[in-house]
């Protein structure tokens, strides 16, 4: 049986799921029967790619940086795991090949001479990772396949897993990896290392910086690894222990989490999509996993029906988009395969992490998040503000389109110095949101012009990065940082000082910027991409748009003060960056920019308005947003601003948000 495409307008979507019930589940429609019909879809669509004996899954796509061997183990660890929610969470009721094939791939796999033998577990090799997936599949499935499996092949899965006990894990998530496969054979008996348990749960505390947020590894590492990695194997190594689980550092996991959700809540989209930012996004809806985590640990301040309706939401998000594809299958990418959104390590399995969203069908079908009606998200309800200071971000989110837009000021995925700066575009930007991606070029610079303030060199062959963000403050709706930006060739850094205010759907950056005598500074607003063809774009003196004219969902910049050239009687002519091939979101994509032919060589204060909305009340024309917001400088050098309908805040002179 062949998938079949999904998409918004593609009827075809029904073969496989059942029909909504808007009774239930008023906002999505989706029930837990939903849940269960993809489950069946994904794993039925491996099949054809299953080795003969079932240990691998070898995938057609890019090989990961670890290898072909490696990724048929990877297919295999990661889709156990999706199988594991299913046959646990129906109490093994499913077909008997469904449990008799992972059965029989465990067998296959760690059979050191045979022809389909998983590589070994090594010091800081991938199949640490999938070891950890296997460990915890073996565990919510013990009455259905561990106790079932003759004792040569529970010793030869021992023996691999063993391959951890000693092994050197990368101090990052992956230390958690350890965490829960030791955990798991100390639930069976086999030889372990307590030592190293208690150490890898020690190394977490390590990272943790207050609200919910821990980073992954040291350095200023956020993104949504916090979510369904930090937070997420903490509560399944409870599960596994039992109890031999500290109930004290236990009680510490699940308070940490149930502060994370009082925020993760808010960073979906009313269409379901969550903020695209950070790394590993081809996992997609496994942005959804701690929602499940806090509702299995009790450990959520989140109303039940709001915890499937955020969860179904992202899910059904991507199902309407050809999430899987035509075969089954979740491909290397975003919606349709797009290579730039992934990483070295990411191999054609590597989106089946996306399993970890199922885990809430291991809870059960009477339980209240699958029983109670569906209640909006905060997105859905009211216009909302969120200052996050671990991480370092705003978020704003508007109900008239439902968009999120994260403001970043603190994550830039570095390690600590001396360690070198160096841009991601998934990390490096000032702003990510629900509805757009950033542009990621396969070739040129590392970054777009897209949420970015440049320095480039006259011709502009040259362009700055952000490199190292360095906080100055998160506190109500402001946010601020500061940045050395570097021309290529040159060892003189450029102090950037950014202060970011939010209303509604704008937002006002206020940049006092250094920089060489005639260089050029460019600040570009939102990428929109879409598939259809070329955006709409218009530009005047001191403001860019872009328009996708489908939803009309609108990026905009406009000039507030500084942007003129100098002797000019006002600010330059704003241009649209259009390019093909570089946007997870679209083939086409656009960004509205605002340039500065030549830095006046001593700091300069810029400010601008940035604007990303669909709202269809309040249209994005940008003379009238240069008519209504504006910029005025105190005596003492504060910055007072003012958004188009009025609002006044006053940035002050100097560094930080307060």
């Amino acid at each position: 049986m062949t998938a079949p495409h999904v998409s918004l307008t593609d009827p075809t979507h029904s073969s496989f799921l059942p029909p909504p019930d808007p009774v239930r589940s008023p906002v999505t429609g989706w029930t837990r029967a939903h849940w269960e019909a993809l489950a069946d879809r994904l794993l039925d669509g491996l099949l054809p790619y299953a080795s003969r004996k079932l240990a691998q899954y070898r995938l057609p796509g890019r090989p990961g940086h670890a290898g072909s061997w490696s990724d048929g183990l990877e297919g295999y660890a990661r889709s156990f795991l999706l199988a594991a929610c299913r046959i646990a969470g129906s109490g093994g009721r499913v077909p008997p090949e469904l449990i008799e094939r992972y059965a029989a791939g465990l067998a296959a796999g760690t059979d050191p001479e045979g022809a389909e033998r998983w590589p070994p577990i090594a010091d800081r090799a991938q199949p640490m990772v999938e070891a950890a997936s296997i460990a915890i599949a073996l565990h919510e499935t013990r009455p259905w396949i561990w106790d079932r499996l003759d004792d040569a092949v529970r010793q030869r899965v021992a023996a691999w897993l063993g391959g951890f006990v000693g092994a050197r894990a990368n101090d990052s998530n992956w230390r958690l990896f350890q965490v829960v496969t030791e955990e798991f054979l100390a639930s069976v008996g086999a030889p372990h290392s307590r030592a190293e348990i208690d150490g890898g749960l020690a190394r977490l505390e390590d990272w943790y910086r207050g609200d919910g947020w821990y980073t992954d590894g040291d350095g200023r590492k956020f993104d949504y690894y916090n979510g369904w990695a930090l937070h997420l194997y903490p509560i399944l190594w409870a599960r596994i222990a039992g109890p031999r689980a500290d109930a004290s550092l236990t009680e510490v996991h699940r308070a940490r989490l149930r502060a994370f959700l009082g925020t993760h809540q808010y960073f979906f989209g009313s269409d379901g999509a969550p903020v695209h930012q950070g790394r590993s996004l081809t996992y997609r809806y496994a942005t959804a996993a701690p929602l499940w985590a806090g509702a299995l640990a009790d450990a959520t301040p989140l109303p039940p029906g709001r915890t499937r309706r955020l969860a179904s939401g992202a899910l059904k998000h991507f199902t309407e988009r050809g999430v899987p594809d035509e075969r089954g299958l979740l491909s290397l990418g975003w919606y349709r395969p797009f290579l730039p959104v992934t990483q070295r390590y990411s191999g054609p399995a590597s989106p089946y992490w996306a399993s970890k969203a199922f885990l809430g069908l291991l809870l059960p079908a009477g339980h209240p998040v699958w029983t109670a009606p569906e209640e909006p998200g905060p997105v859905d309800t009211a216009d909302a503000y969120l200052a996050l200071p671990a991480p370092g971000w705003l978020l704003h989110s508007t109900a008239a389109d439902g968009i999120v837009r994260l403001v970043n000021h603190g994550s830039d995925r570095l390690p600590p110095p001396p360690a070198e700066a160096e841009d991601s575009p998934h990390y490096a930007k000032f702003a990510y949101s629900s509805a757009t991606a950033p542009d990621t070029p396969v070739d040129g610079p590392a970054t777009g012009p897209d949420s970015h303030l440049a320095l480039l060199t006259a011709d502009g062959t040259a362009v700055s990065g952000r490199g190292r963000i360095h906080p100055l403050g998160t506190e109500g709706r402001r946010a601020a940082s500061w940045h050395r930006a570097v021309l290529p060739g040159s060892d003189q850094g450029h102090r950037i000082e950014t202060t970011s205010v939010v209303h509604g759907p704008w937002e006002i950056r206020v940049h006092r910027v250094e920089g060489p005598p005639g260089a050029v500074v460019r600040e570009g607003g939102w990428a929109l991409a879409d598939d259809s063809g070329p955006l709409t774009e218009a530009a005047g003196p001191g403001w860019a748009l872009a328009r996708r004219e489908a939803d009309g969902l609108t990026s905009a910049v406009v000039a507030l003060h500084g942007w003129e050239e100098p002797g000019a009687d006002g600010p330059s002519h704003g241009a649209v960056v259009q390019v093909r091939g570089a946007n997870a979101y679209g083939e086409y994509s656009a960004t509205p920019c605002l340039r500065l032919a030549g830095h006046p060589g001593r700091p300069h204060l810029l400010v601008t308005l940035v604007v990303l909305s669909a709202d269809p009340v309040r249209p994005c024309d940008p003379e009238a947003l240069r008519a209504r917001a504006g910029t005025r400088v105190t005596a003492v050098g504060a910055v007072v601003v003012r958004f188009p309908d009025g609002t006044e805040e006053e940035v002050p002179a100097g560094a930080g948000s307060g």
